[in-house]
């Protein structure tokens, strides 16, 4: 087995520092606790791994018994890398943050092991790739998700007043779209108290469904309870 030299074997650390920096920057401006220290530390430890599991063992090699697999520590490190994933994972109900970030730190893992192969060529373009993802994809992402929101809307009415129906038709819904309608009679028997959760709506019908849910008959009081961009999305 070739030997590597000590000048190689710091280019190959210091490569793997610089890629795994640049995608730790993307994080590192969101304020995401997975920054650049993080993903550069992952980056060279992974690259060392490959370093050693490739070039460490030459000395053993003498016995003709013995038999050296590089691959089985690049194995080990996609696999044991996942224990930092899972520390860059929140989850807070229904929505699940730090899935990107966690994403991210598992593929430097991947880039480091390329350049501690020698790979440089694959590394530089991973790093690119991924860099792309992280900035470039998320506007896009954004876009969607302003589309596709979910709210929950309290409203107050006499008794018998609103149906599904009637709020389809008044705020323009498809019925797959009203997810909950929901109607609690008050002890009186002359309020109903109603929760509605619609799905797969902009930002802009959701400012506009207060007002047209008042101007029905027999409506009381109308309060957005809360909205939020696609339940169970990676924001990060």
């Amino acid at each position: 087995m070739a030997h590597l030299s000590e000048w190689e074997t710091l280019l190959r650390l210091l490569a793997a520092a610089a890629l795994g920096s640049l995608i730790g920057f993307e994080r590192e401006r969101l304020l995401w606790a997975a920054g650049i220290r993080t993903h550069m530390l992952v980056c060279v430890g992974a690259c060392l791994f490959m370093i050693v599991s490739t070039y460490g063992f030459g000395g053993s090699l003498v016995n003709s018994n013995v038999v050296l697999d590089p691959s089985r520590v690049a194995a080990q490190v996609v696999s044991g890398i996942g224990f930092l994933g899972a520390g860059a994972i929140l989850a807070r109900g229904e929505v699940v943050r730090g899935l990107t970030t966690a994403a991210s730190i598992w593929t430097v893992a991947a880039i480091g092991l390329s350049v501690g192969g020698g790979l440089y060529f694959a590394a530089v373009v991973s790093t690119v790739v991924i860099i792309a993802i992280l900035a470039g994809v998320k506007p896009l992402e954004e876009v969607y998700r302003a589309r596709n929101q979910s709210c929950r809307l309290n409203i107050e009415a006499s008794h018998g007043s609103l149906t599904p129906d009637i709020v389809k038709d008044a705020l323009r819904v498809r019925n797959a779209q009203i997810k909950r309608f929901l109607v609690r009679a008050r002890e009186a028997g002359t309020v109903d108290d109603i929760t509605l959760v619609l799905a797969r709506v902009t930002s802009k019908d959701i400012a506009t469904f207060v007002s047209k849910l008042q101007n029905l008959a027999g409506v009381a009081r109308v309060r957005v309870a809360a909205h939020e961009k696609g339940a169970g999305s990676d924001p990060s």
